[in-house]
């Protein structure tokens, strides 16, 4: 947009009001068009020439926005914040104005996005003034993202064509990378709720169902509820872009975790398509059943993984690899009474410290209770009698 007078740019956004033209209007309202860098908008009390054109609610809407087109300029994201916190909360009281039409979702796409980025940059603006606790904005900016959601579940009787319920996703992946990033998971249990009871849940945008699958994805994957998580992940993965290399290593960061827990080692030439190696050492370690291995692997990856939030995850797979090693104590005894001996001297090449016979009773008890081991233990005789069929099954049966 070329650099229009106030006036003309008033009359564009009346003209889309009267037109209900929920693209350009979102345009008019969107930090990511050109018209924010025009310092004829870029205006500190706007509130007398937009009241002049525009009628409430919209004309607090479009003050706010030119505010924040001037407190962007001088680099002011916690003003810009405040400013876009009034024009989401303006446009939730036009959005449920509009009780048979959803001509405005476009607007609420674009300024809810803007409200996040926002405060995530006012975020960073109060930490590096010493100010504020980490997060506490972006959690704030929640509020206004949340409203807006209200008012698209809510419109139940409207045509489909027309009902606001088309907007609930967008919102929704908005929300879970708020929640996702202060760390507050557990508000995503109602939204997860909306979603799945909502007759749309499956039509959504192909683009919006890979984020919402994401993330959702991660959220089982952290409750341990790992075929869900397999599940949801393993859409994401396979419906995302295929020329979106990152988003799709993004994803794998997640989903190849959760398959190995499952039992299902990812190949090698995955790793190097999405320059995910990090994950090599590990898995080798785990197939192989080689403990010492999988500490050195998790120890020499551990900053990345933390970073990633999986490394906690990853020392999950200690249990599988205890058991890949006892797989090969098995073998190795050609017998199906073991003693429990054994198995703490394995351990023990394995480097595991101070490891006794009653801890290792208790990995093998662990092991049998997950249905890793077919067997019990002779707690009389201390040894392990397993199944003399199948005593191992295959891990992605268990």
């Amino acid at each position: 947009m070329t650099a229009i007078s106030l006036n003309l740019y008033l009359s564009k956004v009346s003209n889309c009001w009267n037109n209900g033209d929920g693209e350009d209007l979102a345009t008019l309202l969107s930090f990511r068009d050109n018209h924010v860098t025009n310092p004829k908008l870029q205006i500190p009390d706007p509130e007398a020439q937009v009241e002049r054109i525009l009628d409430p609610p919209l004309d607090e809407m479009v003050a706010a926005h030119l505010r924040g087109c001037w407190a962007r300029d001088r680099g002011d994201s916690l003003e810009a914040y405040k400013c876009q916190s009034m024009v989401v909360t303006s446009f939730a009281k036009l959005l449920g104005s509009q009780r048979d039409d959803n001509w405005l979702l476009p607007v609420m796409y674009d300024v809810c996005l803007d409200l996040r980025l926002f405060a995530v940059s006012a975020d960073k603006q109060k930490r590096e003034a010493g100010k504020g606790k980490p997060g506490e904005t972006l959690e704030k900016a929640s509020e206004g993202i949340m409203a807006c959601f209200r008012v698209c579940a809510a419109d139940a009787r409207a045509a489909e064509d027309v009902t606001k319920r088309w907007g609930m996703l967008n919102l929704v992946n908005q929300l879970f990378k708020i929640y996702f990033k202060v760390n507050k998971m557990h508000l995503c249990k109602p939204l997860i709720r909306a979603v799945e009871s909502s007759a749309l849940k499956d039509r959504f945008s192909k683009s919006q169902l890979v984020t919402y699958k994401y993330y959702v994805g991660r959220k089982y994957m952290f409750d341990n509820d790992l075929k869900e998580a397999e599940e949801y992940l393993r859409y994401s993965f396979e419906h995302c872009h295929r020329e979106s290399l990152g988003n799709k290593r993004l994803i794998l960061i997640y989903l190849i975790p959760v398959k190995m827990l499952l039992g299902q080692m990812p190949k090698q030439s995955l790793l190097q398509k999405y320059d995910l190696q990090q994950f090599s050492g590990v898995m080798e370690a785990v197939k192989e059943g080689n403990l010492c291995d999988l500490n050195e692997a998790l120890e020499k990856n551990e900053k990345t993984f933390i970073k990633w939030g999986i490394f906690l995850i990853l020392e999950k797979l200690k249990i599988i690899t205890y058991r890949n090693l006892f797989k090969k104590v098995s073998l190795l005894m050609q017998s199906h009474q073991i003693s429990v001996e054994a198995f703490t001297t394995a351990l023990k090449m394995m480097k595991v410290d101070d490891v006794d016979n009653d801890e290792t009773s208790c990995i093998l008890a662990n092991l049998i209770y997950q249905g890793r081991i077919k067997g019990y233990l002779s707690y009389q005789h201390n040894k392990l009698v397993v199944s003399k069929q199948n005593a191992f099954p295959p891990l992605s049966a268990t």
